[in-house]
């Protein structure tokens, strides 16, 4: 389990994993529950790296939103 800490969003934290390269497991803690449990249960079983660039520079209040907020989560995990 990858735990990314999110920054400028009411979330505060994802819970990520990545198998060959596909989204096996996603979970935000706080933020819009309805938004953030509906986003994480879209990408489950999804390419990683295709999720991370649709969602990457989505804004939200101020120049990130959860979705940014999984993008980089994304690519924090192949790091």
């Amino acid at each position: 389990m990858f735990t990314y800490k999110t920054n400028g969003t009411c979330s505060t934290q994802i819970d990520l994993e990545i198998q060959d390269g596909v989204i096996t497991y996603c979970k935000f803690t706080r933020g819009c529950k309805g938004n953030t449990e509906g986003l994480a249960r879209s990408v489950i079983g999804r390419k990683a790296e295709e999720i991370a660039e649709i969602l990457q520079g989505i804004e939200c209040r101020g120049n990130t939103s959860c979705p940014d907020q999984l993008s980089k989560a994304i690519r924090a995990y192949h790091d």
